[in-house]
Formats: C-alpha cells, sequence, structure tokens
C-alpha cells in the first residue's frame, strides 16, 4: 500500500536526502537488529530443544510419541492465550520493560524443563513456556514498526527472521554437543543438562535488554537530532495515510487480518514441522548418534536463512509481496512432499528437507510485511498479535497430528503430507485474497 508524505516528511527527506536516509536506517539495523537476533535464537533454542531432548528424554520417561506430540504442541496453546495481551500492554508500557520480563520468565521455565518426570509435569511446564514467552516475537514485529516505514520492512523483517533459521543452525550442533557430552554429569541424564545450560544464557539475557534497547528514535542516544527527527516524521507521515486501521476494534473486524491469520496458520504449521521433528526425520533416515543428528539438522536451516534474506531484499526491491510469499509457500509444500516419499532414502530425504526449509523460512518475512501496509498503531499491536497468536496455534497442531498419525501409522510420511497440504493452502489463500502491493 503506497501513502503520500506529509510535508513535514518531505522535508525531512529532502533535508537528509535518500543516501542520507540510508545510512540512518544501516545505523538503526546495526544496533537493533543483531540484539534482537540474539534474543530470538535464544527463545528459540528453548523453545525446540525439546525436539533433541526427545532423542532421550522418552526413553529415560517412557513417554509415547503422542504425549510428545501434545507436549511439544501445548506450549502453542499458552503463547496464543496471552499473546495479544501481552503487545497491547506493550504498546502501554514500553518495548524494554516487556520484553525483558518475557526473556527472563521463559528462560526459567526452560531450566525447569529439566525436572520434568511426568507427562503431566511435561505439559504444564510447556504450557507456561509458552505462556512466558508470548508476545516477543509479535513485540519485536511492532517495535520494528516504530523505526522502520513499510518500504524498507521485509528486508528487516528479513535479517531479523533469520534467527528462525541460525538458531536451526546452531542449536542443533550445540544440543547434540550437549546430550552427547553431559549424559551422568552431577547424576542428570543429557537431556536435563540440556534444559538448563540453554535456559541460563537467557535469564541474562533479559537484564540486558534494559541496558541496550531503547523505546522510539527520540530515545536513542547514538542518534543525532536530526535523524531523530527524520525517521519520526517519515513514520508519522506514513501512519496518517488514508486506508490505515488505528484500533483493536478496527483489526479485529478487518477481514484482510483474518486472512493474514489463516495464512500464517498454514505457514507455520512447516515451521513447527521442521523445528520440532527435524531431529526425528534425520534420526528415521539413518543417522546415528546426538552429534551427528545436530550437526546435520544444520543444514536445512542453513539454507532457509539465506533464502530467507533473498527473498526479503528481493520482495522490497520489486515492490512485490504476493508471489513472493505464495511461491515460498508452494516450494515448502513440493519439499514435505518429497520428504515424505523419500524417507527411505537418505540423501533425498535430506535434499527434500532442506527445500522444505527453503520455503517455510523463506515465506516469513514478507509475509509480515502485509499487515503493516494495513494497521497502524493498536490496531497494528493489537492485530500483528492476533495473527500471530492464532498463526502459531498451528504450532500445536501440526505437531500433535504428525505425532498421532506416526503412533497409528508407524510413520511419519502421512503427517508431513498433512503440513504440505497447510502449506498450499497458504498459496491459494494468499493469491486469491491478498491485494497486491
Amino acid at each position: 500500500m503506497s501513502y503520500s508524505p506529509s510535508a513535514a516528511a518531505t522535508a525531512a527527506a529532502s533535508a537528509g536526502a535518500p543516501s542520507s536516509m540510508d545510512v540512518t536506517y544501516r545505523k538503526i539495523a546495526w544496533r537493533l537488529i543483531p540484539f534482537l537476533v540474539f534474543l530470538f535464537v535464544l527463545a528459540w533454542i528453548d523453545r525446540v530443544n525439546v525436539g533433541f531432548a526427545k532423542l532421550q528424554m522418552l526413553q529415560d520417561l517412557q513417554f509415547s510419541e503422542a504425549v510428545y506430540g501434545l507436549g511439544a504442541g501445548i506450549f502453542f496453546i499458552g503463547y496464543f492465550l496471552f499473546e495479544v495481551p501481552s503487545n497491547l500492554l506493550l504498546e502501554k508500557i514500553g518495548a524494554r520493560k516487556t520484553l525483558a520480563r518475557i526473556t527472563i520468565l521463559w528462560g526459567l521455565a526452560s531450566m525447569a524443563m529439566a525436572y520434568v518426570t511426568t507427562p503431566t509435569s511435561f505439559y504444564i511446564l510447556r504450557f507456561l513456556l509458552g505462556i512466558f514467552e508470548a508476545g516477543f516475537f509479535p513485540g519485536v514485529v511492532l517495535y520494528l514498526t516504530y523505526w522502520f516505514p513499510a518500504q524498507r520492512r521485509a528486508r528487516v523483517n528479513g535479517l531479523f527472521m533469520t534467527s528462525f533459521a541460525i538458531a536451526g543452525a546452531v542449536g542443533g550442533p550445540i544440543a547434540g554437543l550437549i546430550m552427547s557430552s553431559m549424559e551422568g554429569v552431577g547424576h542428570l541424564a543429557n537431556w536435563q543438562w540440556l534444559f538448563i545450560i540453554e535456559g541460563i544464557p537467557s535469564l541474562l539475557a533479559g537484564f540486558a535488554v534494559l541496558a541496550w534497547l531503547p523505546e522510539k528514535p527520540a530515545n536513542a542516544k547514538w542518534l543525532s537530532e536530526a535523524e531523530k527527527n527524520a525517521v519520526t516524521q517519515v513514520l508519522a507521515a506514513e501512519n496518517s495515510a488514508p486506508g490505515k486501521h488505528f484500533s483493536f476494534k478496527d483489526a479485529c473486524s478487518n477481514y484482510r487480518v483474518w486472512i493474514c491469520a489463516a495464512v500464517y496458520f498454514c505457514v507455520v504449521s512447516g515451521n513447527a514441522t521442521i523445528a520440532f521433528w527435524a531431529p526425528s526425520i534425520i534420526k528415521e533416515i539413518g543417522v546415528k548418534g546426538n552429534l551427528q543428528i545436530g550437526l546435520i539438522s544444520a543444514i536445512p536451516f542453513v539454507a532457509g536463512t539465506l533464502a530467507m534474506i533473498w527473498n526479503g531484499f528481493h520482495s522490497d526491491k520489486t515492490g512485490e509481496r504476493r508471489m513472493h510469499s505464495a511461491i515460498a509457500t508452494l516450494i515448502a509444500c513440493i519439499g514435505l512432499i518429497a520428504t515424505g516419499m523419500s524417507l527411505g532414502n537418505a540423501t533425498l530425504a535430506l535434499c527434500s528437507l532442506t527445500l522444505a526449509a527453503v520455503g517455510i523460512l523463506a515465506a516469513f518475512p514478507v509475509f509480515w510485511s502485509i499487515p503493516g501496509a494495513f494497521l497502524a498503531g493498536t490496531a497494528a499491536a493489537g492485530g500483528i498479535a492476533l495473527i500471530n497468536s492464532i498463526g502459531n496455534l498451528a504450532g500445536f497442531v501440526a505437531p500433535y497430528m504428525i505425532g498421532a498419525l506416526k503412533t497409528s501409522t508407524g510413520s511419519l510420511s502421512s503427517g508431513l503430507y498433512f503440513v504440505a497440504a497447510l502449506e498450499f493452502l497458504a498459496s491459494f489463500l494468499v493469491v486469491v485474497f491478498v491485494r497486491k502491493h
């Protein structure tokens, strides 16, 4: 969606020619994005490390695949219930306090996972982890709208969302190393050490948030007054453009919000699949040893990182959103089907899983540039959280369905086909219902 800058924004743009604004936005990106990526890497690792713990945890605790699938997915029920309130609270009290609170609490919950003994305690702690992490991702997406205008947002989202892929690339080998070297240390199992060791950095990072993140451009001591004014005025002009929705009620009554939520549900189903089941898929195709599984599981995420960055930059360069998103989810669909069909061939299955990861991860940054085209203010805070919370219910549905289907059929293939169908649905919804921008 385009907008006409106000006189103030035009004056700001003239005063600091395009090259000056590019320098300013690069400065902002270098200051904020690496730290936000670091935080989300910690969050993602603490969210999905249960996929690696599963390799030994299920045997130690005598849990079934269905118990694991329910426990892995119930995280997203807590996430769903508390995400919109968290983002609306962020709009009122600010990003620093909100993100610090979230990071500290999820670190504590992750460490407590080491002391799970029954399915009930497993479900409760995963549910609490979802409650505590609720609001982090949509909070960051909202926070970035305080700094970057719409035409720069896909690439910025892409840079931030490399955290998905980076977490998968570094989380797998780290988890494999912990699982292969810590068994029996201090009378704890390797999966218990995994939760403890990976929870501590999140606890410490929560306090770092208060020292590092400014609330908005006006609070950034590392920007000059001219830079603060230019950025603030450009954003003010964009948010006052006709057609923007500002209240949470506006967001809830806008059909495009619900279409976006449905699309995101489908996209997240694929992301949850590769996050929670990649170690099991890699084990099923014949890879032995926790460290080896961890190292190989990084391959799809490395490829996904590159695809995510490229797709975000190319979408911003061309100004096109729909096909960049739809083609990505179609690639994910093809990759998941191919993975299910090739589980008997290790090389082909790994290539197919990598293709699926490329499509899934490439869809994220472009998708998140779409809601910002028609939402602003409280509507953006609530609408983004609403889309994310409903979409993330797929994080419950996909792991549970895959676990249930594997328990009933003895194979992962049927679950992968189920998720592939959702990725195809995402492509269909985007092409048919999302407006061209």
